[in-house]
């Protein structure tokens, strides 16, 4: 069982005169518009890197690059994220010759969906997990993490794709509630949410056109799904949800930051649970 905790920053390479390293971490002057992610850059870099099992959260990989198919593979492995990007992105990225490669290493470990489910056989409770159907800006996802922790919820699940992850803005954003609570990153949210009914949890989403959340009975095993910033819930999502929960709105905007959204939901399961 992982034990999210994070990982020390590592000191950027020395550019003291001509010395220019194959690899390694890019200096944070270089890449402050990075939001001081940890990038690793460098076939040698990014494969030792994968190697020694360090916590990578996403790989890319420079669009017609060859050579590269055992780091994909050993990336993958590992359960890192891998995506193709443009030679320009990994150069705004990268200070030095990245031979087609970097990686954004995560601040905290992933756990599993089984993980998760283990901390409310622990507590002796009902299981309350809250899932972040692909909430891609980190600010968002980093503050429902640390409003999931305070409310007491047993863990978080994320998708693998079109969504942010543990980086180091998302754990900064969580006040260090990242270090806490269990994040659970799956290939396919349907198919979790399926095993999560097998379990005899029932899911709720939230969207503007559901039942008010004052309506609901939110009592019992509870996992409570957040949609996208733009689109909300995906539509197998949605149809896979037993559920949705909107919530009442009584000024001109007819919408809610999806961090702000997830508040106020989390904190009605809350109220019934105690």
């Amino acid at each position: 069982m992982n034990n999210n905790k994070p990982y020390p920053k590592k000191n950027a390479p020395s550019q003291k005169g001509n010395f220019r390293p194959k690899g390694g971490f890019a200096p944070e002057k270089e890449r402050a518009e990075q939001s001081d992610e940890q990038i690793i850059f460098g076939r040698n870099a990014v494969m030792e890197a994968i190697l020694s099992q360090k916590a990578i959260d996403t790989v890319y990989v420079q669009k017609g690059a060859t050579g590269l198919g055992k780091l994909i593979s050993a990336a993958k492995e590992l359960g890192a994220v891998v995506k193709e990007a443009g030679e320009d992105k990994l150069n705004s990225m990268c200070s030095g010759k990245h031979g087609g490669v970097c990686a954004v290493t995560a601040a905290a470990e992933y756990s599993t969906v089984e993980d998760i489910l283990a901390v409310s056989k622990a507590k002796g409770t009902a299981p309350f997990i809250i899932i972040a159907d692909e909430i891609q800006d980190p600010h968002n996802l980093g503050a429902i993490i640390r409003t999931a922790e305070a409310a007491g919820a047993d863990g978080l699940i994320i998708p693998k794709r079109r969504s942010a992850g543990l980086t180091s803005t998302v754990y900064k954003t969580s006040a260090g509630a990242a270090s806490w609570l269990k994040v659970a990153r799956v290939p396919n949210l349907v198919d979790t949410i399926k095993q999560l009914k097998k379990e005899n949890i029932w899911v709720y989403g939230a969207e503007a056109d559901g039942t008010p959340v004052h309506k609901a009975r939110l009592d019992g095993a509870i996992a409570l799904v957040i949609g996208s910033e733009g689109q909300g819930l995906g539509r197998l999502v949605r149809e896979s949800c037993d559920m949705i929960l909107s919530i009442d709105m009584f000024g001109k905007v007819n919408s809610l930051n999806a961090s702000v959204s997830a508040g106020i939901l989390m904190y009605e399961v809350v109220r019934y649970r105690r």
